[in-house]
């Protein structure tokens, strides 16, 4: 099974700690968030791995290999991440991704592992949502029906009306990633939305009939590292759980 992580952007709401290092390999809990990431993928039965680079990449290729030397993974280079956004970053990744599902996920999200096998469970075309706590207005919110089938995705979405928010896991099958990145095609290369989040190709294809759903994952911990408030409010919240184990990437890859 195929995971996409995007880690391409420059985080400069993370600055200082960006400075010098991409937003991915900031620690939480004593943990890198891309090994974390990783290990979690692994540990759900994910064994291909795409991870969309731009800057600082030499680092994140440098610390992927350090960390699992034998992981089957693709690098795709975004070289214009300063002027380009997260839709563009992923159309990128299209060629490596061919024919076959994915689940996705931003390079900056810290989750509970209990998050992707609850979407594992549930199978492809899905997407988790956080109805626990408080949704901002600046938050990527979620509508569905009484059958938690999506209807609209985006920052627009009224809080009022929301299902929760959405924490950037997102899985799609085969059928449904060929939508998404002809969607993809037509806003950012053919129109010039290079800037476009790409929840809006993801709107795109639920208002011309795909079916996603919306997983909610109750108060599974999963939070997207944004400023330095979100990392200190992440470290605070890791501290009181148990240390994460990372010993089970040696395992996973040997099998």
């Amino acid at each position: 099974m195929k995971a996409v992580i995007l880690a391409a952007g420059c985080a400069t709401r993370l600055r200082p700690h960006s400075d010098d290092t991409p937003k991915t390999l900031l620690q939480v809990g004593g943990v890198p968030i891309l090994r974390r990431t990783i290990t979690s993928l692994l540990r759900c039965g994910f064994d291909q791995f795409i991870i969309g680079t731009g800057y600082l990449e030499h680092m994140v290729r440098d610390a992927v290999a350090s960390w699992f030397p034998q992981l089957d993974v693709t690098f795709v280079s975004n070289p214009d991440f300063r002027s380009t956004n997260n839709a563009f970053s992923l159309l990128l990744t299209r060629e490596a991704i061919g024919d076959d599902g994915f689940i996705l996920l931003d390079g900056d999200v810290v989750f509970d592992v209990a998050v992707i096998e609850e979407l594992v469970e549930r199978g492809p075309d899905c997407l988790a949502v956080r109805s626990v706590g408080q949704i901002g207005l600046e938050e990527v919110k979620v509508t569905a029906d009484a059958l938690d089938r999506v209807l609209a995705i985006g920052k627009h979405v009224p809080v009022r009306s929301a299902m929760g928010e959405s924490v950037g896991i997102e899985w799609f099958s085969a059928a449904s990633s060929r939508k998404l990145f002809a969607a993809l095609q037509q806003r950012v290369r053919d129109n010039g939305l290079i800037n476009e989040y790409y929840e809006a190709a993801f709107q795109q294809i639920l208002d011309e009939g795909t079916t996603l759903y919306g997983v909610d994952i109750g108060t599974m911990y999963a939070t997207e590292i944004d400023t330095i408030e979100d990392l200190l409010a992440a470290n605070a919240r890791l501290a009181q759980r148990p240390a994460f184990d990372v010993r089970v990437d040696a395992v996973r890859l040997a099998v």
